[in-house]
C-alpha cells in the first residue's frame, strides 16, 4: 500500500481477557469515548458472509462443511473491514488474536499498512469469582446492551436503559461448569499472548474485579496515552 494512504495514524488495540471479563462492556465504553471501532471475530464473519466478499464467500463455504474458518481467512475478512471509513481512528480487537501464531499473523497485516499494535491491555480477573460474575449477566435482546444481577441491574426491572426493550437475553452456557471449562480453554491457548505482547513492549494490566466505572477509567488512562 501507498505509505501516503497507509493509515498510520489509527489506533490498535487489543483486549485480553477470559470469559467474564467484561471485555466487551469495557470495548463499547471505548468506543464511545474515543471513537474508535469495536471489531470481535463473530461480527466481522457474519458481516463478510452478508457482504458476499471474496473473505466472506470463503468463510460461508468453510463454515456451511462445519469446519472451523483459517486463520488466513479471517486475516483477509480484517483486512477488507479495517479499510473501511469508520477504521480511520482505530480499532478494538475482541477475541483475535487468541494464539501467537494470530498474533504474527496480525502483526504483519498491521505491518503492511503502516500499523502496529498500540496496545495489549489484559483484563485481569480472579477466577474463582468468574461465577458469580458469569451467571449474573444477560443481555437486551434488542440492542445487545451488557447488564448483570448485581454489577450492572437496569434501572427499571426488565427494560433496557438504553432502548427500553423488555426483551433479556442470558446465555444457557452461563453456568458454573461450562465456566470453569471455557477458563480452561483461555489458560492453555489465550493466556500466551499476555507474555508475547509484554515481550514486544505493548503490554498493559488492568485490574478487571473492581466496579465497571472504574475499570474504564483506568483503561481510559492507558488508551489515552497511546491514542495522544
Amino acid at each position: 500500500m501507498d505509505g501516503a494512504t497507509a493509515p498510520t495514524a489509527a489506533t490498535v488495540l487489543i483486549l485480553l481477557g477470559p470469559p467474564g471479563a467484561g471485555k466487551g462492556t469495557q470495548a463499547r465504553m471505548l468506543e464511545e469515548k474515543f471513537g474508535l471501532v469495536q471489531l470481535s471475530t463473530g461480527d466481522l464473519l457474519r458481516e463478510a458472509v452478508a457482504a458476499g466478499t471474496e473473505a466472506g464467500k470463503a468463510a460461508k463455504a468453510v463454515m456451511e462443511a462445519g469446519d472451523l474458518v483459517s486463520d488466513d481467512i479471517v486475516i483477509a475478512i480484517l483486512r477488507d473491514r479495517l479499510e473501511k471509513p469508520d477504521c480511520a481512528k482505530g480499532v478494538i480487537l475482541d477475541g483475535f488474536p487468541r494464539t501467537t501464531v494470530q498474533a504474527d499473523a496480525l502483526g504483519a497485516l498491521l505491518q503492511e499498512r503502516g500499523q502496529s499494535v498500540n496496545a495489549a491491555i489484559s483484563m485481569e480477573v480472579q477466577d474463582d469469582a468468574m461465577v458469580e460474575r458469569i451467571s449474573g449477566r444477560f443481555t437486551c435482546g434488542n440492542c445487545g446492551e451488557g447488564y448483570h444481577d448485581t454489577f450492572k441491574p437496569t434501572a427499571t426491572t426488565g427494560t433496557c436503559d438504553k432502548c427500553g426493550s423488555t426483551e433479556m437475553k442470558r446465555r444457557a452456557d452461563d453456568n458454573a461448569e461450562t465456566v470453569a471449562q471455557r477458563l480452561e480453554a483461555y489458560h492453555a491457548q489465550t493466556a500466551p499472548l499476555i507474555a508475547y505482547y509484554e515481550r514486544s513492549g505493548a503490554l498493559s494490566r488492568i485490574d478487571a474485579m473492581g466496579a465497571i466505572e472504574e475499570i474504564a477509567s483506568n483503561l481510559s488512562h492507558v488508551v489515552a496515552k497511546v491514542t495522544a
